[in-house]
Order: C-alpha cells, then structure tokens, then sequence
C-alpha cells in the first residue's frame, strides 16, 4: 500500500486527523503531487477549515493546471467564504475544460446572482437546467433569480416544479411564500410558509419569512412571535432584527423599534453607510461643530426626515446637509441647515456625522415627542403665483391626485392603486381632479380617457424648475390632495397641505396601525384598507367624505334644505 492510498483510506473512514498526518508526511518526499494537494483541500472542506482550504486547492491546480474538479472545488470553497467575485474564475475555468458541468453552472449561477447580476444567473441557471431538468435545486435557484428580477409568474412556476420533483424541499416552499406575498396572495403565502417551518422548525430564515407574512396581515402579535424565534435560532440574523424593528414601529413601540431599525445597515441589498473616518454623532451636544447629515433611502424618506435639521441647529449645532441631488431645489427652502449638497458632491470639513433615518433613534423620538411642526418645506413664490394662473380656468373643488409610485420600490404593487379607483371622485359634482402622475402610471390617462374627468399636469411639471418644485407649486395651489403612499404624499405633509392618504391593510411602519391621523404630518387624514386588496372599500370611503366638504355638494343640500 503507498503513502497515498493510507491517506485515502483513512479519508474514507472518517479518520481526517490521521489521513491528514499521513498526505502531509507524503508532501515532505513529493511536495509536487497534485492529488494529495488536491485531497488535503477536501479534507479541510469536511472539516469546516474552508479558508485554509483554498490555497491548497490553489497549489493543486498550479501542478495540475487542466484538472476539472480541482476547479470546481477552488470555486466552491470561495463561495462559502462568499467571495462571490473571487468564485467566478475558477468555474469560468472548470467550463472552459468542461461545458456540461452542470454544477459549476449551479454555482456559478449562485455567485453572480449575489453580485446582483440577475440576467447572467438566470443564463447559468437556464444551462444547468437543459442539462440536468429533474434537479430541484437547479429550478429553485432559478426561481430566486427571476424573483429578484420581480419575474413573479415565472418564480411560482420554478418553486412548484422544484416541490413536484422533491415534496420535502423546505428552502422552496419558504421562498415561494415569500414570491406569494410580493403578489398579494398572503393567505397562501402563510400556508406555505408554515409548511416551510415544519419540514426545517430549526431555520431561522423560515421563521422570518412567516413573520414577515403575517405581517402583511396585520396579525402583528404572531409575527413578532416569529422573529423571537428567529433570533433564538440565529442571534446575528440582521434582517429579522429589521424586520423586528418595523413591526414594532408599526405598532407604535418607538422605544425599541428605532435602536434596532440600526440592524438595517446590514442587510443584504442595503446600500452601506458611507466609510467616513469622522465619528457618528451620538447626539451629545454640538457647541459650534459641524455635523454632517445625509440622506441614505428613498426620496420620501429624506422628505420626512430633515424635519430633524432645524432642531440639531437650535441645539447649537451647524449642520451640513447631504441629499438626493434631485431634491436640492426644493430643501432649499428649509430652514435649520447652513449648507446644502448633492450625494455626489465632496462634503465640506466637519466634526460628525449621521443618516437621517438615524436621528430619531439617536435624539430618542416617541410616539410623543414626534416633531411635527409644519410646514417645514414651502414652495417658490415665482412659481406658485404662476400656478395660481394656470389653474385659474380650473373652476370647483380642486383635488390633486396621484396613483402610482416608484415600480422599483419592493413593495410598490401593494401601495400603488390603478386610476380607475378614482373615478367614484371625479363623478362628484363641483370636484375636479388634477393628475399630478409623471412616469410610470401616467400611460393610464390614455387609457380611461373618457370615462371621467381628469386633468393632466404630468408633462408640465418639474422639467425646468427642478424635482417637485413645480409639484410643491401646485400643491399650494388645490384643496386638497389625494393619494397612495409615494414622496408626494410626503412633500404634501410637509409643507402642510391638506393630505387624505391611501393605504394598503399593512402599511409601511411610518404610517402605524389602527389610527387615521399621522403624528408626523398633522394636515394628512388616513384612509385604510379593511382587506388586502380592497381599493374600492378604500376609495368609496373617501369618496362619501370628499363630497361632504365639496361646496358644490353643500350648495345642493343647502338647496333642499330650502326647499
């Protein structure tokens, strides 16, 4: 018997501690032997020593330069160390020696799916499958891929092949309920999930997603129920924590739900804060030094959450402020902050720093002590008085309205509604609705023309002047603004304008649960869903409420009265 085939045999047996022992004493004779290189990087891989795993593959594939496996095994300890770039060459090599090798298709899939580089996974998976159709994992990765390209049709049909093929895969079932919540259909979602929970009760990742479906029922109790679990099974898990957190700020619970809304930032596809060397604020007092604040999500978000900037600048503090470069415009009619810059733009020197959507958990914001004092924004005088005119012809109960937000938002087939929901208010005598919708949405004004009456602003506003300031204009000028929840609504708020608010059953946190006033913008009145879905029940309501205060309608009733 050689050397080798000691090793080999102990390998076989388990014994990786003597078969370890036996390829290293055969390396000190013949430290040019591939297959010992080779054996010791799987050995290693057995043991969990992933990254001591790696160079010796390496030094494998230095001897042995054509070697297939070895390829695919270098690829595969990457991927577990989830150095997703450094995986890609060596399974680029491994199909380069050999096409047909479905699974370093898999896993080459994998690793640039976690690059975000959806279309290309999708390509690797749909090669593997060609090779190997009957392989569940293969549709289930696919699945994932089309998921994240928010091809939701296409998803359910790979997480149902993957279960037909193998009924006890719990990873599909968890992820086709979490592709079932995308669509609405959470009832569903919930079975499946559960399901998801009993075939892997140990997964922390199925306790989340069920949490997070139950979420979107508004059964809040049970979901938080859920997320205990889940950092019992997995302590470090950052996006339970999130999850955790914006349950508990839904439920007004702004203690705990702020300090661990700070998990956020380490979530996977959360954009990372930026790598200042200068300290985060912990909202000590400032005397005299500048902190630099900046914008980190959404358009809305930062709309919301400058509020802050004035109230750090009464505490002596001078504040920069860094945002969305499409909203410099219009922050620049806010008071409380020394000096405005664009995301792209090099901040000035300062002394320290903070995301907005940190201040509340860093200056202790309650439910109570919410600041709500509006208007903090205004529009341009210039173009209000020049707005005043064009709708001036616009006689009656001025009502803007917009129905559609950001398709990119993940969650925006929920909170976006269709402009037909509308129509029970444009039939109301005296009201007349003025659409506010640029982009996406805007092509149904072509499509129900006609069947009730809407006037258009889309392709007027905000292409000179800058982004919302011909919006903030108009605002200014109407009776009222209705809509789902997009930046507008927030632009709305804070400059103080009439708001009323559409909202699906379970909203984003900022707009809680069971109330229909915001403590963050006191001008808005809320109007929520009784069921998921159920846009009419939502609409209808406002409808009766919009021709209350109408004063065509009240003429009419005034009328009989009279008579």
């Amino acid at each position: 018997m050689t050397n080798f085939d000691e090793g080999w045999q102990y390998q076989q047996a388990g014994d990786l501690r003597r078969a370890e022992q036996v390829y290293r004493r055969l390396l000190q004779t013949d430290h040019r032997n591939a297959r010992v290189w080779f054996e010791l990087g799987r050995l290693m891989m057995e043991e969990h020593r992933v990254a001591e795993a790696v160079p010796h593959f390496r030094q494998a594939l230095e001897l042995a330069p054509r070697d297939t496996e070895g390829y695919f095994h270098l690829g595969n300890a990457l991927l577990q160390l989830q150095q997703w770039s450094e995986a890609q060459a060596p399974y680029r090599k491994c199909l380069e020696l050999k096409p047909d090798h479905a699974e370093a298709l898999v896993n080459l899939g994998f690793a640039v799916g976690e690059l975000q580089r959806y279309t290309e996974a999708e390509e690797y998976y749909r090669k593997a499958l060609r090779l190997k159709p009957d392989l569940a994992e293969i549709h289930h990765n696919l699945g994932n891929t089309l998921r994240e390209q928010r091809k939701m049709d296409e998803a359910l049909v790979c997480y149902h092949e993957a279960l037909r093929l193998r009924p006890d895969y719990a990873k599909a079932e968890i992820n086709l309920g979490v592709a079932l919540v995308s669509l609405g259909l959470v009832d569903e979602a919930v079975e499946r999930l559960r399901r998801g929970v009993r075939l892997r009760p140990d997964f922390a990742e199925a306790h989340s997603s069920l949490g997070a479906a139950l979420c979107a029922q508004g059964r809040l109790d049970e979901a938080l129920a859920e997320y205990e679990t889940a950092i019992r099974l997995k302590p470090d898990y950052p996006d339970v924590h999130w999850n955790r957190s914006l349950a508990r700020l839904l439920l007004g619970d702004f203690e705990r739900g702020w300090p661990e809304y700070e998990w956020r930032w380490r979530c996977k596809g959360q954009v990372p804060a930026p790598n200042f060397s200068q300290p985060r604020w912990d909202g000590s007092p400032l005397l005299g030094r500048t902190l630099l604040l900046f914008a980190e999500q959404g358009l809305g978000d930062t709309l919301q959450f400058i509020r802050y900037a004035p109230l750090i600048q009464a505490q002596g503090g001078r504040v920069v402020l860094q945002c969305q470069r499409s909203l410099v415009p219009i922050l620049s009619s806010l008071a409380g902050v020394n000096q405005l810059i664009a995301q792209v733009d090099p901040p000035p020197a300062f002394d320290a720093q903070a995301p907005l959507m940190s201040l509340p958990a860093i200056l202790g914001t309650t439910l109570a002590t919410v600041p709500a004092g509006v208007p903090y924004l205004s529009a341009d005088p210039d173009l209000m008085t020049h707005w005043r005119r064009q709708l001036a012809p616009l006689r009656g109960f001025r009502v803007a309205i917009s129905w559609q937000g950001s398709p990119r938002h993940p969650w925006d087939r929920h909170r976006s509604c269709k402009l037909a929901n509308f129509e029970p208010l444009g039939r109301i005598d005296g009201v007349r609705l003025i659409s506010l919708q640029k982009g996406p949405g805007s092509e149904q004004l072509e499509e129900l023309a006609g069947r009730f009456p809407v006037t258009s602003l889309g392709t007027q506003l905000d292409e000179t002047s800058g982004a919302f300031m011909d919006t903030a204009a108009v605002l200014a000028n109407v009776d009222l603004l209705v809509t789902v929840d997009t930046a507008i609504a927030h632009l709305a708020g804070a400059m103080g304008v009439r708001t009323w608010l559409a909202l699906h059953l379970t909203p984003d946190y900022r707009w809680m649960l069971d109330r229909d006033d915001s403590p963050w913008y006191p001008s808005m009145r809320l109007f929520r869903q009784q069921a998921i879905g159920d846009w009419d029940g939502v609409f209808g309501r406002i409808a009766v409420e919009l021709a209350a205060v109408s004063p065509a309608t009240k003429s009419m009733a005034n009328q009989r009265n009279e008579l």
